[in-house]
């Protein structure tokens, strides 16, 4: 038994589980990895305190920071259900549950994928969700990344810096995100963007002949369109940025936006007594570390409230 359950060591979970921690509330902190999606970015200017850092170097020093603290914590362990029974609330993983009187769900989104024939055989195979993470595996190489929004602009923008040529694939108009990455990525040098353009299929090494040939089982161009034109592109790597989806479906019963967000109140409070949410997972309008991080700390200060209140 628990007073506080926290789903998710990103910058929202990390924060709220700090906050816990100094309020004395007994928490435990479930987690698939540390960090979450700021150690998925490249270059960060704009978290308050860091002039410029990079995400993984940010997570790190989340990480250092929860540590500190001597929380129990369980990595590599993914969460499949919260609910609530008999004024407690659940959770549930793979190998068994746990029970508290409070949960924050702090559990961020995921990549969302393509769609296109080719993506889920050649995942892993030079097909990739996560630039920093895998960026240096095609140094000297040649690479797509599709989309067209920050996400997307800061992954070329990593990635030009040690592949050979970036290819951005963008099904608008032109390239959205911010006006400063907008700017970079125009300046590259070893940038080539195809805007109003949409990946068709992913494709084997384009050498290949024989399915038994190794090379078979390798990333080795994209087909895309351009308008009523079919392009074929010779690549090693292809880096997906086209949007992340809320990773809100272990939380079933809470009310929930079109969008598939949690729908939380000003003290991160859901649908359900007791249960909580905070970050990116949730329906507040602006996805920034910062703020993920402030929505922690008002999500872990709400539950202590709550906590008064019920002992």
């Amino acid at each position: 038994m628990y007073d506080l359950i926290i789903i998710g060591a990103g910058p929202a979970g990390i924060t709220a589980a700090v906050y816990a921690a100094r309020k004395k509330i007994n928490t435990l902190v479930i987690t698939k990895d540390i960090g979450g999606q700021a150690a998925w970015s490249g270059d960060i200017e704009n978290y308050t305190g860091y002039q410029f850092i990079t995400g993984p170097d940010l997570a790190a020093k989340f990480e250092e920071h929860l540590k500190q603290y001597g929380l129990e914590l369980k990595e590599s362990q993914e969460v499949t259900r919260v609910f609530k029974e008999d004024a407690l609330i659940q959770v549930e993983v793979k190998s068994g549950r746990f029970t508290a009187k409070a949960v924050i769900v702090a559990s961020g989104k995921f990549s969302r994928k393509l769609g296109v024939p080719g993506e889920n055989e050649f995942k892993n195979r030079g097909l990739t969700y996560c630039a920093t993470c895998d960026g240096p595996l095609f140094a000297g190489k040649d690479v797509a990344v599709i989309g067209g929004g920050n996400s997307a602009l800061d992954a070329a923008l990593s990635l030009e810096r040690i592949c050979h040529h970036v290819y951005i694939v963008n099904n608008t108009e032109e390239l959205g995100g911010d006006l400063i990455m907008r700017q970079k990525v125009l300046a590259g040098t070893s940038i080539t963007i195809f805007n109003k353009a949409r990946v068709l299929e992913i494709l084997p090494s384009l050498t290949c002949k024989d399915k038994s040939d190794p090379r078979c089982k390798m990333l080795g161009g994209i087909k895309i369109s351009l308008g009523s034109e079919e392009k074929i592109i010779d690549l090693s790597g292809v880096f997906v940025e086209i949007g992340l989806t809320p990773n809100a479906d272990l939380v079933p019963e809470v009310k929930k936006n079109k969008r598939g967000e949690i729908i939380i109140n000003n003290y991160n409070e859901t649908s359900i007594e007791g249960i909580f949410a905070a970050g990116d997972v949730t329906d507040v309008p602006e996805k920034q570390i910062v703020i993920a991080a402030g929505e922690g700390a008002k999500a872990a200060l709400s539950v202590f409230k709550y906590l008064m209140r019920k002992n």
